[in-house]
C-alpha cells in the first residue's frame, strides 16, 4: 500500500512515466514559493504564493532598495503519541508526515519604487502588494534674467 522502501531513500523508476506525477516525491519549488509581478502604469502589483501561512508568519522588510519577504511555519511535534492532551485528545498517530517546518525567503529590488507608499495585504494564501512607482523629478525650466 505505502511501498517497501522509505519514502525517502526510494530510487526513481526510471522505466515508469508516471513515477514524479502521483506523490512520490513533492515537485521542486525554485526560489521557495511563486510570485508574479505586474507593471501597472503608476505601480506594481505584487503577488506572491504563501499557502498555509498565517498573517503574522510572513515579514517583510525593507533595507534601501532591497524589499525581503520571509515567512516560516512550524508544526508542534513534540507530542506523546500514546499521551492525551489538554483536551483530553490523543494526538494522531501519522502514517506519513511531510508538513513540519517550512523556511521560505525571497528579496526583490525596489528601485523606482516609492518604498514609503507600499501597501501589503495578506488573504486566502496569497501576499498582494501595491508597489507604487516614483514619479521621476522632471527638472523645471526657469528663465534668468539679464543684468
Amino acid at each position: 500500500m505505502f511501498g517497501i522502501a522509505p519514502f525517502e531513500r526510494r530510487s526513481p523508476d526510471f522505466f515508469d512515466p508516471f513515477d514524479d506525477f502521483f506523490g512520490s516525491r513533492p515537485a521542486p519549488t525554485f526560489g521557495g514559493f511563486k510570485t508574479d509581478v505586474r507593471d501597472e502604469g503608476d505601480k506594481y502589483i505584487l503577488e506572491a504564493e504563501l499557502p498555509g501561512f498565517e498573517k503574522d508568519e510572513i515579514k517583510l522588510d525593507i533595507l534601501g532598495d532591497m524589499l525581503t519577504l520571509s515567512a516560516e511555519h512550524c508544526t508542534e511535534t513534540n507530542e506523546e503519541p500514546d499521551k492525551e492532551n489538554k483536551e483530553g485528545k490523543k494526538p494522531p498517530k501519522y502514517i506519513r508526515r511531510e508538513r513540519s517546518c517550512c523556511s521560505l525567503k525571497r528579496s526583490f529590488d525596489l528601485t523606482g519604487v516609492d518604498t514609503d507608499k507600499i501597501s501589503a495585504e495578506y488573504k486566502n494564501g496569497i501576499l498582494y502588494m501595491d508597489l507604487p512607482k516614483k514619479h521621476p523629478d522632471v527638472p523645471q525650466t526657469r528663465r534668468l534674467e539679464i543684468r
